[in-house]
C-alpha cells in the first residue's frame, strides 16, 4: 500500500481478455487493481473472440468479473482473419482511451493481435503468464506466445523456469518479474464456491450414481486440433477411454469442436457406457467442483494441468509436450501423449496408489494479483515521471 497519487495525466490500464482461459486470469488482477493504493485505474476490454453468449455470461458471474467496459465482437474465424480483425477494431480503443499501457494475459489470438497494435502505436504492453513455452512451434498458442513476449515491456512469469525461456530469446532480464500463478488466485478464492459434483450431474439431467464408485471417478477433456481433428488420432483415444472407463467412471464435458469431429467420423459407439457420462462444457464453478473431488484428470488443457497441480489431483495429459514443466517436475502433471499404453499404465499406477501427489510451486498462494499490481503500478509511475522530466 501507499499513499502516493495516480497521476491525473496517466491513463488507465486497458486489460484484454478474449477467450475463456483469459477471464480465470483476469478476474484477480481486476480486484488487485482496485484495492492497491494508489487504485489503478483500469478499462476492461472483451475482443469477443469467445462468442458464446450463455457461457460468456456465465463465467463473468462465476469470476465475479465485471462486465467488460468494451466489447469488440469480434466472433469465430480463422486464425489469420481472427486476429486481423481484432487488430482493425482494437486500433481506435487506444486512439480514443490512451493508456498508460495494455494488459494481456495468456497466449489466445486476441493476446497476439492486441500487442502487435500497441507495438504500432507505441503503447507499452504487459504480458501476464509471459515465458511459458512448448516448444512445439506447430501450436498456434506458441506462435502467440513467442511473439507477445518480444513486443512486451513488461512481463510477469508463473514459474522460474520462465527467465531462462525469455533471456535465452533476448529479453532483458530487468523487463521480467516473478509474480507467480494468477489462474492458482482464481482457483483458490473460488474453491469454497465450486458446485458439488452432485449438483453438477443433476443439473445436466444424469444419474449422480456414478458418483458412488468406491474408486471414485475421473474427469476428462479434450479440445487441441491435434487430437481431436483426426480421425486416426480420436478413435484409439476414445477406445483407451472407455477401456479406463471399466475401472473408473469417466465425466466427460466435451468440447463443441470434439463433439462436431465424434459425429463427423462416426465414433460415437466409442463412448456409449454407462460409465462414461457425457456433459456439454460446464461452468468454471462446475469444472472446479468436478476436479476437485476426482480421483484423476485426463485432458489436453493447459489451464487442467495446473489447477490439477494446485487441488493436489494427478493429472495424466494427453500430450506430447508442456509449456508448464513445472506442473510435471514439482506438481501431479505427467505426460503421457496421445499413446494408449501410456494412458493405460498412467491410469493403473493412480488407481494403485502409485501416482503424483506433488506439491505446490512457489508463489502459487493466491497473493499473484498483488504482486503484480504492487509492481506495475510503481513502474508505470515511474515511467511517467521520468517521461515527464
Amino acid at each position: 500500500m501507499s499513499d502516493q497519487q495516480w497521476p491525473a495525466d496517466l491513463g488507465p490500464v486497458v486489460c484484454v481478455v478474449g477467450a475463456r482461459p483469459n477471464f480465470m486470469k483476469m478476474a484477480p488482477i481486476l480486484r488487485a487493481f482496485s484495492a492497491h493504493r494508489p487504485a489503478l485505474p483500469t478499462l476492461l476490454v472483451h475482443t469477443g473472440q469467445h462468442y458464446d453468449k450463455d457461457m460468456n455470461d456465465r463465467l463473468f458471474v462465476d469470476l465475479r468479473l465485471p462486465h467488460p467496459d468494451i466489447n469488440l465482437e469480434v466472433g469465430s474465424a480463422t486464425h489469420a482473419v481472427q486476429t486481423a480483425e481484432v487488430m482493425k477494431r482494437f486500433e481506435p480503443v487506444l486512439d480514443t482511451h490512451r493508456p498508460s499501457c495494455v494488459l494481456v494475459v495468456g497466449d489466445v489470438n486476441s493476446t497476439l493481435a492486441c500487442a502487435l497494435v500497441c507495438a504500432k502505436k507505441e503503447v507499452p504492453v504487459v504480458h501476464v503468464e509471459a515465458g511459458l513455452r512448448s516448444h512445439d512451434r506447430a501450436m498456434p498458442e506458441e506462435i502467440n506466445r513467442l511473439l507477445t513476449d518480444q513486443l512486451a515491456d513488461r512481463l510477469y512469469t508463473t514459474e522460474r523456469s520462465a527467465l531462462a525461456n525469455l533471456t535465452r530469446e533476448g529479453v532483458a532480464e530487468e523487463r521480467v518479474c516473478f509474480a507467480g500463478n494468477v489462474m492458482i488466485d482464481s482457483l483458490l478464492s473460488n474453491r469454497a464456491s465450486a458446485q458439488q459434483p452432485e449438483k453438477t450431474l443433476q443439473m445436466a439431467g444424469v444419474d449422480p450414481v456414478v458418483l458412488d464408485d468406491p474408486r471414485g471417478y475421473g474427469v476428462v477433456t479434450l479440445h487441441r486440433p491435434s487430437n481431436v481433428d483426426r480421425q486416426e488420432t480420436l478413435a484409439p483415444l476414445l477406445a483407451v477411454l472407455r477401456e479406463v472407463s471399466e475401472k473408473l467412471p469417466l465425466i466427460f464435458a466435451l468440447h463443441p469442436r470434439t463433439r462436431a469431429n465424434i459425429e463427423r467420423f462416426g465414433l460415437a459407439e466409442l463412448l456409449h457406457s454407462q460409465r462414461i457420462v457425457l456433459l456439454p462444457p460446464q461452468g468454471y464453478l462446475e469444472m472446479l467442483g468436478l476436479m476437485a473431488g476426482a480421483k484423476l484428470v485426463l485432458s489436453d488443457s493447459g489451464g487442467l494441468q495446473e489447477e490439477s497441480t494446485a487441488l493436489g489431483v494427478p493429472c495424466l495429459t494427453i500430450r506430447e509436450n508442456t509449456e508448464r514443466p513445472i506442473t510435471v517436475e514439482q506438481g501431479t502433471n505427467t505426460l503421457v501423449g496421445c499413446d494408449p499404453q501410456a494412458i493405460r499404465k498412467g491410469v493403473d499406477e493412480i488407481l494403485s496408489g502409485a501416482g503424483k501427489s506433488g506439491r505446490i510451486p512457489e508463489f502459487w498462494d493466491g497473493r499473484a494479483a498483488e504482486r503484480i499490481a504492487a509492481d506495475l503500478s510503481a513502474w508505470l509511475i515511474a515511467r511517467h515521471a521520468q517521461r515527464a522530466g
